[in-house]
């Protein structure tokens, strides 16, 4: 069988799964494995993720690309990983996630939740973390002022299992650091389950409990894990290859203008010489520094003088064939991404917005996508704190009951031409629906007093000027 290399390890998305909580708890062993296993073979494909975004391109940085170590060697990185998950992310979560309820008093706690934890935010760096990782996770918890909170966690340094059932529940969530106690280096482990929260320490591998079980009150595992898409895969971790191809196109040619200043001089002829003692070769040096060059040529036998010559030699480039590959490499990589390519002529311009709308259909398909496993996950994060509001009586209401949760596409609209098409069709609009959707931050009562105002001014002046004609 033929040798296949393979970017990550074959493990390095693996979910993780189990009979049950239970037996885990009572085999710290297999989760001591599980800690042991993600760390060893999945943090080292996000953390290679995490470096590409940070635009630390690990291909092109990493062995020996020229074999003369006098010649130039530039590395140069580019950040598409970046732009990808950025366009992505202001595409899906650019304007705010809506999450509605029909009852009053549980909009009130959807608001307040929205508020105190600056839930837009958050969900934009989930969304970004998905883009990145191909997951994305966030714990809930209950703070010492009775507040429901969401914090954003690291995949590096988290995961959830979930049972072995077609289901595939959660059954616990692991968040794994190491920190120094008794100035020795500790693995600290916490798992959470659906009705504890129980702290341990690795020693040697071993696992031994510290702290828990310890309630948490949320009748649920409080580590959300949200989704990319099935595969968890990130949203430019497919092009990782075409990224490296075109790092290493860039550098070729940033190597060959240098290495072109550094061109190799022919002298064809005899310089002339000061004097007979002296190195030719310091000789020339001198001579090119001054941007001058004497020499001498050959006689031959029969006293006839020869041919000189002097100029550079340097390596041929293909600099036509070798814009052509990387204008291919970049279109290749926006293509198998579906983000559309910005700085293609044919992109811009005039165009209307049904013909905008055809350019974003492949990252329309991406985008259904996120949105249904984010809409999973959110509903998993408002069943969390229902559970707990409801337990401490502080909501009557079920908040999953009638919610509903939104998305808006960041989309470039053509308004200019939607009034058009509306005024055709003979449509009229209000003064207060204008001012509504006017793009300035305006208020609408003061603007038709305003307006009111400036018409009965108008009034007047006519009549004032009607009457001073008659008479």
């Amino acid at each position: 069988m033929a040798d296949t290399k393979q970017r990550f390890d074959s493990e390095a998305n693996k979910v993780y799964t189990y009979s049950d909580v239970e037996t885990l708890i009572n085999e710290l062993k297999d989760l001591a494995d599980m800690v042991d296993h993600h760390q060893t073979k999945q943090v080292p494909r996000l953390s290679e993720l995490d470096d590409y975004y940070l635009g630390n391109n690990k291909t092109i940085l990493e062995g020996q690309r020229r074999k003369e170590e006098h010649m130039a060697d530039h590395r140069a990185t580019h950040n598409y990983a970046r732009y990808i998950s950025q366009f992505v992310v202001g595409y899906l979560t650019g304007k705010p996630i809506a999450v509605a309820h029909t009852d009053e008093k549980a909009q009130e706690t959807i608001d307040a939740i929205k508020k105190t934890n600056d839930i837009d935010a958050i969900n934009s760096e989930i969304e970004l973390d998905c883009s990145v990782y191909g997951r994305a996770y966030e714990m809930v918890l209950r703070s010492q002022d009775d507040e429901d909170r969401v914090f954003l966690l690291s995949p590096l340094q988290t995961f959830v299992i979930y049972d072995n059932t077609v289901e595939q529940k959660p059954i616990a969530g692991v968040r794994y650091w190491n920190e120094k106690i008794k100035d020795e280096d500790t693995r600290v482990v916490n798992l959470y389950t659906h009705q504890n929260i129980y702290t341990y320490h690795a020693v040697e591998g071993d696992l031994s409990i510290q702290e828990g079980p310890k309630p948490h009150g949320f009748g649920g595992v409080p580590i959300n894990e949200y989704q990319n898409n099935r595969f968890r895969q990130g949203d430019f971790e497919n092009v990782l290859s075409l990224i490296d191809l075109y790092d290493a196109a860039q550098s070729d040619l940033a190597n060959y203008s240098q290495d072109l200043q550094d061109a190799m001089l022919v002298i064809k002829g005899r310089l002339e010489l000061e004097n007979s003692s002296d190195d030719p070769i310091e000789q020339a040096k001198k001579m090119k520094q001054a941007n001058i060059l004497y020499m001498e040529p050959e006689m031959s036998s029969d006293g006839k003088e020869g041919k000189i010559d002097a100029g550079y030699i340097y390596k041929e480039y293909d600099v036509e064939g070798s814009e052509a590959y990387k204008n291919r490499l970049d279109n290749d990589i926006h293509k198998y991404t579906a983000i559309p390519n910005m700085s293609d002529e044919k992109f811009g311009g005039q165009q209307t917005g049904e013909a905008m709308k055809y350019k974003l259909f492949a990252l329309e398909q991406v985008r259904a996508t996120k949105e249904r496993y984010f809409k999973r996950s959110l509903r998993n994060r408002y069943r969390l704190i229902n559970n707990m509001k409801t337990k401490a009586s502080e909501l009557a209401e079920d908040l999953l009951k009638d919610i509903t949760i939104e998305f808006t596409p960041n989309f470039p609209k053509n308004t200019k031409e939607e009034i058009d098409i509306f005024n055709s069709l003979g449509g009229e609009v209000s003064n207060e629906t204008k001012l509504k959707v006017f793009p300035y931050e305006v208020d609408i009562e003061e603007e038709q007093e305003r307006i009111e105002e400036e018409r009965k001014r108008r009034r007047q002046a006519s009549t004032s000027a009607y009457m001073n004609a008659e008479n």
